[in-house]
């Protein structure tokens, strides 16, 4: 089976402890250990040491990355994680440079990850609806999907090499949350995710 890294990008408030998230990473390890599946686990907020966490994603077949959506993009802390973890394994652990040469400067940007056997899946929070995205008609975000607008996040391990898989989001969690509903919908989708990832390495 699958070595899983769970990476809870998390950044916990008063007003926003993260037990949502927290839950979601819970039941990703359930589901998965259930499964046969090795899990380990690192948070952005806890301490870490950076050798250990490059080792973590050169150890993993997959990471799900699960973070609430701030201020439209990631929590402080997990942007300083990626700084100082993902900026260490520059060094040929993660990536090998930009991918880029001397001979062709201006070709390849992006190609130098060398984590190409691990891929990646983000799970989000949002207190934003699900009718805001992919709607023309909505005056806020203009029609981007979830995926446009965490499309730096997507960059970032496309940076390192990993293959994307689908990004899993649950919606308005604030105002009108349906929490059952969307753990159902998460199993779901990693049962999805899972299953073609096994039906491809068949």
């Amino acid at each position: 089976m699958s070595k899983i890294l769970l990476l809870n990008g998390t950044q916990p408030y008063p007003h926003a402890p993260g037990h949502l998230n927290k839950a979601f990473i819970e039941r990703a390890e359930a589901w998965l250990t259930s499964r046969g599946h090795d899990v380990r686990h690192s948070a952005v907020a806890d301490p870490y040491d950076i050798d250990e966490e490059i080792a973590k994603h050169q150890w993993a077949d997959k990471v799900i990355v699960q973070f609430p959506v701030n201020w439209m993009g990631v929590p402080w802390s997990f942007k300083k994680y990626m700084d100082e973890v993902y900026s260490a394994g520059m060094d040929g652990r993660l990536g090998n440079g930009d991918g880029r040469s001397s001979t062709a400067p201006d070709e390849n940007y992006g190609m130098g990850g060398v984590l190409t056997d691990t891929a990646y899946m983000l799970s989000v929070t949002f207190n934003a609806p699900r009718a805001a995205f992919d709607n023309p008609q909505d005056a806020f975000f203009k029609g981007q999907s979830v995926d446009d607008l965490l499309g730096h996040v997507h960059l970032t391990y496309r940076f390192l090499g990993l293959p994307q898989e689908a990004t899993f989001a649950a919606h308005d969690v604030v105002k009108n949350p349906q929490i059952e509903a969307d753990f159902a919908r998460f199993e779901a989708h990693l049962a999805e995710v899972f299953e073609e990832s096994a039906h491809v390495a068949a």
